[in-house]
Protein backbone atom coordinates (compact mmCIF):
# COMPACT_ATOMS: atom_id res chain seq x y z
CA UNK A 1 0.00 0.00 0.00
CA UNK A 2 1.33 3.40 -0.63
CA UNK A 3 1.96 6.16 2.28
CA UNK A 4 -0.41 8.25 0.32
CA UNK A 5 -3.02 10.45 2.59
CA UNK A 6 -5.55 7.67 3.58
CA UNK A 7 -9.31 8.55 1.76
CA UNK A 8 -12.36 6.46 2.56
CA UNK A 9 -15.73 6.92 0.96
CA UNK A 10 -19.55 6.46 2.56
CA UNK A 11 -21.16 5.78 -0.86
CA UNK A 12 -24.48 4.68 0.25
CA UNK A 13 -27.61 3.83 -2.48
CA UNK A 14 -30.51 6.42 -1.95
CA UNK A 15 -33.49 3.78 -1.11
CA UNK A 16 -34.64 4.91 2.11
CA UNK A 17 -33.95 4.42 5.78
CA UNK A 18 -30.21 4.03 6.65
CA UNK A 19 -29.95 0.26 7.48
CA UNK A 20 -27.90 -0.60 10.41
CA UNK A 21 -25.25 -2.37 8.46
CA UNK A 22 -24.86 0.53 6.40
CA UNK A 23 -24.22 3.43 9.59
CA UNK A 24 -21.21 0.54 10.36
CA UNK A 25 -19.68 0.79 7.30
CA UNK A 26 -19.60 4.78 7.26
CA UNK A 27 -19.17 4.36 11.12
CA UNK A 28 -15.92 2.24 10.06
CA UNK A 29 -14.84 4.20 7.28
CA UNK A 30 -15.17 7.49 9.41
CA UNK A 31 -12.74 6.01 12.04
CA UNK A 32 -10.14 4.47 9.69
CA UNK A 33 -10.09 7.97 7.80
CA UNK A 34 -9.68 9.91 11.02
CA UNK A 35 -7.60 7.78 13.13
CA UNK A 36 -4.94 8.55 10.45
CA UNK A 37 -5.69 11.90 9.87
CA UNK A 38 -7.36 10.97 6.32
CA UNK A 39 -10.04 12.36 4.64
CA UNK A 40 -13.66 11.24 4.72
CA UNK A 41 -15.78 11.79 1.74
CA UNK A 42 -19.93 11.15 0.89
CA UNK A 43 -20.82 9.90 -2.58
CA UNK A 44 -24.25 9.31 -3.65
CA UNK A 45 -24.36 5.97 -5.96
CA UNK A 46 -27.84 6.29 -7.52
CA UNK A 47 -27.38 4.74 -10.52
CA UNK A 48 -30.06 2.30 -9.89
CA UNK A 49 -33.01 4.80 -10.92
CA UNK A 50 -35.72 2.40 -10.18
CA UNK A 51 -34.60 2.04 -6.65
CA UNK A 52 -34.47 5.62 -6.15
CA UNK A 53 -36.80 7.17 -3.03
CA UNK A 54 -37.96 10.34 -2.72
CA UNK A 55 -35.85 12.26 0.20
CA UNK A 56 -33.33 9.58 0.69
CA UNK A 57 -30.80 12.06 0.32
CA UNK A 58 -32.07 13.90 2.99
CA UNK A 59 -32.12 11.18 5.15
CA UNK A 60 -28.51 10.37 4.62
CA UNK A 61 -27.08 14.13 5.38
CA UNK A 62 -29.77 14.27 8.41
CA UNK A 63 -27.88 10.74 9.68
CA UNK A 64 -24.26 11.52 9.26
CA UNK A 65 -24.81 15.08 10.87
CA UNK A 66 -26.49 13.45 14.31
CA UNK A 67 -24.18 10.88 14.47
CA UNK A 68 -21.23 13.19 14.32
CA UNK A 69 -19.91 11.32 11.34
CA UNK A 70 -18.68 14.90 9.56
CA UNK A 71 -17.47 14.27 5.86
CA UNK A 72 -14.43 16.33 4.13
CA UNK A 73 -16.22 15.73 0.95
CA UNK A 74 -19.32 15.76 -0.56
CA UNK A 75 -22.40 16.96 -3.05
CA UNK A 76 -22.60 19.68 -0.35
CA UNK A 77 -18.31 20.74 0.03
CA UNK A 78 -16.45 20.13 -3.09
CA UNK A 79 -12.92 18.72 -2.74
CA UNK A 80 -11.80 19.14 -6.21
CA UNK A 81 -13.01 15.10 -7.07
CA UNK A 82 -16.78 16.19 -7.55
CA UNK A 83 -19.11 15.63 -9.18
CA UNK A 84 -19.95 13.39 -6.04
CA UNK A 85 -23.41 12.09 -7.14
CA UNK A 86 -23.05 9.28 -9.79
CA UNK A 87 -26.26 10.78 -12.09
CA UNK A 88 -24.45 13.90 -11.97
CA UNK A 89 -20.59 11.85 -13.11
CA UNK A 90 -22.40 10.43 -15.66
CA UNK A 91 -23.09 13.79 -17.24
CA UNK A 92 -19.47 14.13 -17.66
CA UNK A 93 -19.29 10.67 -19.95
CA UNK A 94 -16.61 9.31 -17.31
CA UNK A 95 -18.33 5.64 -17.13
CA UNK A 96 -18.38 5.24 -21.20
CA UNK A 97 -15.35 6.59 -21.79
CA UNK A 98 -13.39 4.06 -19.47
CA UNK A 99 -15.71 1.26 -20.63
CA UNK A 100 -14.66 1.80 -24.11
CA UNK A 101 -11.23 1.90 -22.95
CA UNK A 102 -11.69 -2.02 -21.49
CA UNK A 103 -13.41 -2.44 -25.16
CA UNK A 104 -10.02 -1.45 -26.95
CA UNK A 105 -7.62 -3.37 -24.34
CA UNK A 106 -10.28 -6.57 -25.45
CA UNK A 107 -11.15 -6.54 -21.23
CA UNK A 108 -14.75 -5.59 -22.65
CA UNK A 109 -17.19 -5.98 -25.38
CA UNK A 110 -20.38 -4.90 -26.93
CA UNK A 111 -23.26 -7.00 -26.04
CA UNK A 112 -26.12 -6.68 -28.31
CA UNK A 113 -28.10 -10.09 -26.76
CA UNK A 114 -31.91 -9.25 -26.79
CA UNK A 115 -34.37 -10.63 -23.92
CA UNK A 116 -35.50 -13.23 -25.72
CA UNK A 117 -32.00 -15.14 -26.63
CA UNK A 118 -30.95 -13.87 -23.05
CA UNK A 119 -33.74 -16.14 -21.76
CA UNK A 120 -32.80 -19.10 -23.49
CA UNK A 121 -29.40 -18.99 -21.37
CA UNK A 122 -27.87 -21.57 -18.86
CA UNK A 123 -28.43 -20.87 -15.13
CA UNK A 124 -27.17 -21.59 -12.09
CA UNK A 125 -27.55 -21.28 -8.26
CA UNK A 126 -25.23 -18.14 -6.66
CA UNK A 127 -25.64 -17.67 -2.84
CA UNK A 128 -29.34 -18.74 -3.38
CA UNK A 129 -30.18 -16.31 -6.10
CA UNK A 130 -30.53 -18.02 -9.54
CA UNK A 131 -28.73 -16.21 -12.49
CA UNK A 132 -27.99 -16.79 -16.23
CA UNK A 133 -24.25 -17.09 -17.29
CA UNK A 134 -23.74 -15.46 -20.20
CA UNK A 135 -22.30 -17.54 -23.00
CA UNK A 136 -19.79 -14.90 -24.68
CA UNK A 137 -22.18 -15.06 -28.14
CA UNK A 138 -21.44 -10.99 -28.93
CA UNK A 139 -17.56 -11.55 -27.84
CA UNK A 140 -17.11 -12.92 -31.39
CA UNK A 141 -19.09 -9.80 -33.63
CA UNK A 142 -16.51 -8.46 -36.22
CA UNK A 143 -15.76 -4.89 -36.47
CA UNK A 144 -18.30 -4.10 -38.98
CA UNK A 145 -20.99 -6.05 -37.33
CA UNK A 146 -20.62 -4.17 -34.13
CA UNK A 147 -20.05 -0.54 -36.08
CA UNK A 148 -23.06 -1.78 -37.94
CA UNK A 149 -25.68 -2.51 -35.00
CA UNK A 150 -24.68 1.11 -33.29
CA UNK A 151 -25.35 2.75 -36.47
CA UNK A 152 -28.39 1.10 -36.62
CA UNK A 153 -29.13 2.06 -32.97
CA UNK A 154 -29.82 -1.14 -32.29
CA UNK A 155 -29.96 -1.90 -27.90
CA UNK A 156 -26.64 -3.12 -26.25
CA UNK A 157 -24.93 -3.19 -22.94
CA UNK A 158 -21.13 -3.81 -22.61
CA UNK A 159 -19.86 -6.69 -20.98
CA UNK A 160 -16.75 -7.34 -18.99
CA UNK A 161 -14.89 -9.87 -20.75
CA UNK A 162 -13.38 -12.43 -18.07
CA UNK A 163 -11.04 -14.87 -19.22
CA UNK A 164 -12.15 -18.83 -19.10
CA UNK A 165 -8.96 -20.10 -17.92
CA UNK A 166 -6.78 -19.34 -14.88
CA UNK A 167 -7.58 -17.40 -11.91
CA UNK A 168 -8.04 -14.20 -10.05
CA UNK A 169 -6.84 -13.33 -6.62
CA UNK A 170 -7.35 -10.37 -4.40
CA UNK A 171 -6.02 -9.90 -0.72
CA UNK A 172 -8.66 -8.44 2.17
CA UNK A 173 -7.13 -7.12 5.05
CA UNK A 174 -8.81 -9.40 7.21
CA UNK A 175 -9.19 -12.87 5.19
CA UNK A 176 -6.22 -12.44 3.29
CA UNK A 177 -5.69 -13.68 -0.37
CA UNK A 178 -8.39 -14.87 -1.64
CA UNK A 179 -8.84 -16.98 -5.10
CA UNK A 180 -11.38 -17.50 -7.54
CA UNK A 181 -11.31 -19.27 -10.76
CA UNK A 182 -12.16 -17.72 -13.64
CA UNK A 183 -14.65 -19.88 -15.12
CA UNK A 184 -16.38 -19.15 -12.29
CA UNK A 185 -17.05 -15.46 -12.55
CA UNK A 186 -19.63 -14.22 -15.43
CA UNK A 187 -19.24 -11.73 -18.08
CA UNK A 188 -20.81 -8.97 -15.61
CA UNK A 189 -22.37 -5.99 -17.49
CA UNK A 190 -20.10 -2.80 -16.88
CA UNK A 191 -22.86 -0.44 -18.83
CA UNK A 192 -26.55 -1.06 -18.44
CA UNK A 193 -28.81 -0.39 -22.31
CA UNK A 194 -29.84 2.56 -20.70
CA UNK A 195 -26.13 3.56 -20.60
CA UNK A 196 -25.94 3.96 -16.76
CA UNK A 197 -23.40 2.47 -15.07
CA UNK A 198 -23.75 -0.97 -12.98
CA UNK A 199 -23.35 0.06 -9.46
CA UNK A 200 -20.25 -2.43 -9.53
CA UNK A 201 -18.63 -0.54 -12.63
CA UNK A 202 -18.79 3.00 -11.69
CA UNK A 203 -17.81 1.93 -8.35
CA UNK A 204 -13.94 0.96 -9.34
CA UNK A 205 -14.22 4.00 -11.88
CA UNK A 206 -15.00 6.28 -8.97
CA UNK A 207 -12.52 5.22 -6.25
CA UNK A 208 -9.61 5.15 -8.25
CA UNK A 209 -10.62 8.96 -10.03
CA UNK A 210 -11.21 10.23 -6.42
CA UNK A 211 -8.34 8.41 -4.92
CA UNK A 212 -9.73 6.39 -2.29
CA UNK A 213 -7.31 4.36 -0.76
CA UNK A 214 -9.71 2.43 1.91
CA UNK A 215 -12.86 0.33 0.51
CA UNK A 216 -14.52 -0.80 3.72
CA UNK A 217 -17.76 -2.36 2.76
CA UNK A 218 -20.00 -6.01 3.58
CA UNK A 219 -18.41 -9.15 3.04
CA UNK A 220 -21.25 -10.10 0.94
CA UNK A 221 -18.93 -8.42 -1.88
CA UNK A 222 -16.43 -10.54 -1.09
CA UNK A 223 -17.39 -12.97 -3.98
CA UNK A 224 -17.60 -9.68 -6.48
CA UNK A 225 -14.35 -8.36 -5.20
CA UNK A 226 -12.21 -10.52 -7.67
CA UNK A 227 -14.32 -8.83 -10.57
CA UNK A 228 -13.25 -5.29 -9.41
CA UNK A 229 -9.72 -6.57 -9.08
CA UNK A 230 -9.99 -7.88 -12.77
CA UNK A 231 -11.44 -4.03 -13.31
CA UNK A 232 -8.66 -2.32 -11.53
CA UNK A 233 -5.76 -4.82 -12.96
CA UNK A 234 -6.91 -4.25 -16.86
CA UNK A 235 -6.78 -0.18 -16.20
CA UNK A 236 -3.37 -1.15 -14.75
CA UNK A 237 -4.67 0.77 -11.69
CA UNK A 238 -3.52 0.15 -7.72
CA UNK A 239 -6.47 -1.11 -6.25
CA UNK A 240 -7.21 0.09 -2.87
CA UNK A 241 -7.25 -1.81 0.77
CA UNK A 242 -9.84 -3.82 1.10
CA UNK A 243 -11.77 -4.56 4.13
CA UNK A 244 -14.78 -7.00 3.77
CA UNK A 245 -17.08 -6.36 7.10
CA UNK A 246 -18.91 -9.37 9.13
CA UNK A 247 -22.63 -9.65 8.36
CA UNK A 248 -25.11 -8.54 11.32
CA UNK A 249 -27.53 -11.13 12.50
CA UNK A 250 -30.63 -10.81 14.91
CA UNK A 251 -30.93 -12.89 18.28
CA UNK A 252 -31.70 -16.07 16.12
CA UNK A 253 -28.27 -15.56 13.98
CA UNK A 254 -30.33 -14.87 11.13
CA UNK A 255 -29.65 -11.66 8.64
CA UNK A 256 -30.82 -8.26 10.48
CA UNK A 257 -34.62 -7.48 8.20
CA UNK A 258 -36.63 -4.90 8.65
CA UNK A 259 -39.00 -6.88 10.42
CA UNK A 260 -36.76 -6.97 13.20
CA UNK A 261 -38.13 -3.45 13.97
CA UNK A 262 -34.47 -2.01 15.02
CA UNK A 263 -32.91 -2.39 11.41
CA UNK A 264 -32.19 1.54 10.63
CA UNK A 265 -31.10 4.13 12.15
CA UNK A 266 -34.40 6.12 12.39
CA UNK A 267 -36.17 3.47 14.17
CA UNK A 268 -33.50 2.96 16.75
CA UNK A 269 -33.81 6.75 17.20
CA UNK A 270 -38.04 6.64 17.04
CA UNK A 271 -37.74 3.63 20.10
CA UNK A 272 -36.23 6.41 22.14
CA UNK A 273 -32.49 5.34 21.67
CA UNK A 274 -29.87 8.12 22.12
CA UNK A 275 -27.49 8.62 19.23
CA UNK A 276 -24.17 8.52 20.86
CA UNK A 277 -25.30 5.16 22.11
CA UNK A 278 -26.63 3.84 18.99
CA UNK A 279 -23.21 4.91 17.59
CA UNK A 280 -21.02 3.45 20.47
CA UNK A 281 -23.13 0.15 20.18
CA UNK A 282 -22.84 -0.39 16.55
CA UNK A 283 -18.53 0.59 16.52
CA UNK A 284 -19.00 -2.94 18.83
CA UNK A 285 -20.82 -5.04 15.90
CA UNK A 286 -17.71 -6.57 14.96
CA UNK A 287 -14.59 -4.53 16.21
CA UNK A 288 -13.38 -4.59 19.70
CA UNK A 289 -10.64 -2.55 21.28
CA UNK A 290 -7.50 -4.38 23.10
CA UNK A 291 -9.05 -3.98 26.84
CA UNK A 292 -12.91 -5.03 27.83
CA UNK A 293 -14.70 -1.33 27.73
CA UNK A 294 -17.52 -0.86 26.06
CA UNK A 295 -18.45 2.72 26.56
CA UNK A 296 -17.04 5.13 24.09
CA UNK A 297 -17.42 8.43 22.60
CA UNK A 298 -16.68 9.56 19.44
CA UNK A 299 -13.26 10.68 19.74
CA UNK A 300 -12.19 8.21 21.91
CA UNK A 301 -13.38 6.02 18.86
CA UNK A 302 -11.21 7.42 16.92
CA UNK A 303 -8.43 7.22 18.83
CA UNK A 304 -8.80 3.41 19.65
CA UNK A 305 -10.32 2.30 16.51
CA UNK A 306 -7.72 -0.53 14.92
CA UNK A 307 -9.53 -1.98 11.79
CA UNK A 308 -7.49 -5.38 12.45
CA UNK A 309 -8.88 -6.09 15.35
CA UNK A 310 -12.54 -6.43 13.47
CA UNK A 311 -13.43 -9.74 13.47
CA UNK A 312 -14.83 -12.15 10.57
CA UNK A 313 -17.25 -13.90 12.61
CA UNK A 314 -20.78 -12.09 12.04
CA UNK A 315 -21.78 -10.25 14.98
CA UNK A 316 -25.21 -10.15 16.70
CA UNK A 317 -27.23 -7.57 17.51
CA UNK A 318 -28.25 -7.93 21.14
CA UNK A 319 -31.44 -5.50 21.10
CA UNK A 320 -31.04 -6.40 25.63
CA UNK A 321 -27.57 -5.18 25.41
CA UNK A 322 -28.11 -2.16 23.06
CA UNK A 323 -30.83 -1.48 26.08
CA UNK A 324 -28.21 -1.24 28.34
CA UNK A 325 -26.17 0.93 27.26
CA UNK A 326 -28.82 3.29 26.07
CA UNK A 327 -29.32 3.48 29.95
CA UNK A 328 -25.63 4.32 30.66
CA UNK A 329 -26.02 7.00 28.26
CA UNK A 330 -28.94 8.28 29.74
CA UNK A 331 -27.82 7.89 33.56
CA UNK A 332 -24.75 10.03 32.49
CA UNK A 333 -26.64 12.82 30.38
CA UNK A 334 -26.79 16.59 32.28
CA UNK A 335 -30.60 17.16 33.04
CA UNK A 336 -31.57 19.67 31.01
CA UNK A 337 -30.58 17.64 28.12
CA UNK A 338 -32.53 14.48 29.77
CA UNK A 339 -35.81 17.00 30.46
CA UNK A 340 -35.56 18.32 27.26
CA UNK A 341 -35.48 14.66 25.32
CA UNK A 342 -37.68 12.84 28.44
CA UNK A 343 -40.76 16.09 28.54
CA UNK A 344 -42.95 14.60 25.39
CA UNK A 345 -42.99 10.80 27.26
CA UNK A 346 -43.94 12.74 30.63
CA UNK A 347 -46.66 14.66 29.01
CA UNK A 348 -47.95 11.68 27.40
CA UNK A 349 -48.77 9.76 30.36
CA UNK A 350 -49.45 13.01 32.75
CA UNK A 351 -52.13 15.58 31.91
CA UNK A 352 -52.14 17.03 35.55
CA UNK A 353 -50.26 19.74 37.05
CA UNK A 354 -47.71 17.92 38.52
CA UNK A 355 -44.53 19.05 38.51
CA UNK A 356 -42.80 16.98 35.83
CA UNK A 357 -39.21 18.15 36.47
CA UNK A 358 -39.07 16.47 40.01
CA UNK A 359 -40.92 13.19 38.49
CA UNK A 360 -38.02 13.43 35.19
CA UNK A 361 -35.50 13.26 38.58
CA UNK A 362 -37.29 10.21 39.80
CA UNK A 363 -37.04 8.12 36.51
CA UNK A 364 -33.38 9.61 35.17
CA UNK A 365 -31.46 6.80 36.56
CA UNK A 366 -33.98 4.35 36.25
CA UNK A 367 -35.12 3.82 32.57
CA UNK A 368 -33.29 2.35 29.68
CA UNK A 369 -34.92 3.71 26.23
CA UNK A 370 -37.41 6.88 27.27
CA UNK A 371 -40.52 5.44 26.33
CA UNK A 372 -39.89 3.01 29.91
CA UNK A 373 -40.98 6.81 31.02
CA UNK A 374 -44.78 6.27 30.00
CA UNK A 375 -45.24 2.82 32.00
CA UNK A 376 -43.08 3.82 35.00
CA UNK A 377 -45.12 6.70 35.64
CA UNK A 378 -48.55 6.66 34.38
CA UNK A 379 -50.33 5.77 37.97
CA UNK A 380 -49.09 9.84 39.22
CA UNK A 381 -52.10 10.75 36.22
CA UNK A 382 -54.25 8.05 37.83
CA UNK A 383 -53.95 5.13 40.36
CA UNK A 384 -54.49 1.97 38.09
CA UNK A 385 -56.64 -1.30 39.00
CA UNK A 386 -54.49 -3.61 41.57
CA UNK A 387 -54.34 -6.39 43.13
CA UNK A 388 -54.32 -6.42 47.24
CA UNK A 389 -52.24 -9.47 46.88
CA UNK A 390 -49.49 -6.39 46.36
CA UNK A 391 -50.00 -6.07 49.98
CA UNK A 392 -48.64 -8.98 51.47
CA UNK A 393 -44.53 -9.16 51.48
CA UNK A 394 -42.68 -11.51 53.12
CA UNK A 395 -39.60 -9.18 54.04
CA UNK A 396 -41.65 -6.44 55.05
CA UNK A 397 -43.70 -8.87 57.09
CA UNK A 398 -46.73 -7.11 55.53
CA UNK A 399 -49.80 -8.49 54.73
CA UNK A 400 -53.75 -7.62 54.17
CA UNK A 401 -54.76 -7.27 57.50
CA UNK A 402 -51.55 -5.76 59.19
CA UNK A 403 -51.86 -2.67 55.98
CA UNK A 404 -55.37 -2.70 56.76
CA UNK A 405 -54.79 -1.56 60.07
CA UNK A 406 -51.75 0.87 59.52
CA UNK A 407 -53.69 2.71 56.66
CA UNK A 408 -56.65 3.00 58.94
CA UNK A 409 -54.45 4.16 61.76
CA UNK A 410 -52.74 6.72 59.62
CA UNK A 411 -55.11 7.85 57.92
CA UNK A 412 -56.63 10.64 60.83
CA UNK A 413 -52.35 11.81 61.28
CA UNK A 414 -52.08 12.32 57.29
CA UNK A 415 -55.23 14.60 57.46
CA UNK A 416 -53.60 16.39 60.70
CA UNK A 417 -50.60 17.25 58.85
CA UNK A 418 -50.50 20.40 56.30
CA UNK A 419 -46.47 19.82 55.24
CA UNK A 420 -46.52 17.67 52.34
CA UNK A 421 -43.05 18.08 51.28
CA UNK A 422 -41.23 14.70 51.11
CA UNK A 423 -39.17 15.21 54.28
CA UNK A 424 -41.66 16.36 56.78
CA UNK A 425 -44.01 13.17 55.28
CA UNK A 426 -40.76 10.83 55.66
CA UNK A 427 -40.16 12.64 59.51
CA UNK A 428 -44.22 12.21 59.96
CA UNK A 429 -43.74 8.12 58.65
CA UNK A 430 -40.62 7.35 60.90
CA UNK A 431 -41.93 9.07 63.76
CA UNK A 432 -45.31 6.69 63.65
CA UNK A 433 -43.15 3.82 63.02
CA UNK A 434 -40.75 4.44 65.83
CA UNK A 435 -43.56 4.95 67.91
CA UNK A 436 -45.40 2.15 67.50
CA UNK A 437 -41.96 -0.19 67.23
CA UNK A 438 -42.84 -0.77 63.67
CA UNK A 439 -39.63 -1.26 61.18
CA UNK A 440 -39.89 1.60 58.34
CA UNK A 441 -40.34 -0.55 55.78
CA UNK A 442 -43.32 -2.50 57.64
CA UNK A 443 -45.00 1.18 57.18
CA UNK A 444 -43.39 2.52 54.34
CA UNK A 445 -44.98 -0.70 51.92
CA UNK A 446 -48.53 -0.06 52.43
CA UNK A 447 -48.43 3.70 52.02
CA UNK A 448 -46.62 3.07 48.86
CA UNK A 449 -48.51 0.69 47.39
CA UNK A 450 -51.59 2.78 48.12
CA UNK A 451 -50.66 5.97 46.45
CA UNK A 452 -48.98 4.18 43.75
CA UNK A 453 -50.67 0.81 43.00
CA UNK A 454 -47.75 -0.53 41.67
CA UNK A 455 -45.23 -2.97 42.92
CA UNK A 456 -42.27 -1.29 41.08
CA UNK A 457 -41.88 2.78 41.77
CA UNK A 458 -39.02 5.24 40.44
CA UNK A 459 -39.49 6.73 43.95
CA UNK A 460 -40.50 5.96 47.80
CA UNK A 461 -44.00 6.67 48.97
CA UNK A 462 -43.01 10.16 50.75
CA UNK A 463 -41.84 11.63 47.08
CA UNK A 464 -44.80 10.01 45.84
CA UNK A 465 -47.13 11.86 47.90
CA UNK A 466 -45.23 14.81 47.96
CA UNK A 467 -46.18 15.56 43.70
CA UNK A 468 -49.41 13.99 44.13
CA UNK A 469 -50.34 16.48 47.11
CA UNK A 470 -52.59 15.79 50.23
CA UNK A 471 -55.75 15.88 48.56
CA UNK A 472 -54.87 12.81 46.06
CA UNK A 473 -52.89 11.21 48.94
CA UNK A 474 -55.65 10.97 50.94
CA UNK A 475 -58.54 9.89 48.19
CA UNK A 476 -56.19 6.72 47.37
CA UNK A 477 -55.19 5.79 50.88
CA UNK A 478 -59.69 5.67 50.93
CA UNK A 479 -59.77 3.72 47.99
CA UNK A 480 -56.74 1.10 49.90
CA UNK A 481 -59.14 0.88 52.69
CA UNK A 482 -62.13 0.24 50.93
CA UNK A 483 -60.25 -2.49 49.08
CA UNK A 484 -58.97 -4.29 51.75
CA UNK A 485 -61.88 -3.93 54.01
Amino acid sequence: MSTAKIRTRYAPSPTGKMHVGNLRSALYEFLIAKHDGGDFMLRIEDTDQERFVEGAIDIIYRTLEKTGLKHDEGPDKDGGYGPYIQSERMKTGIYMKYAKELIEKGEAYYCFCDKERLATLKTEVVEGKEISLYDKHCLGLSKEEIEANLAAGKPFVIRQNIPNEGSTTFTDELYGDITVENSEMDDMILIKSDGYPTYNFANVVDDHTMNITHVVRGNEYLSSSPKYQRLYDAFGWQSPVYVHLPLITDENHKKLSKRSGHSSFEDLIDQGFVTEAVVNYIALLGWSPEDNREIFTLDELIKEFDYHRISKSPAVFDIVKLRWMNGEYIKAMDFDRFYEMAEPYLKKAITKDLDLKKIAAMVKTRIEVFPDICEMVDFFEELPEYDTEMYVHKKMKTDKDSSLAVLKDLKPVLEAHDDYTNDSLYELLQGYAAEHEYKNGFVLWPVRTAVSGKQMTPAGATEIMEIIGKEETLARIDKAIEMLS
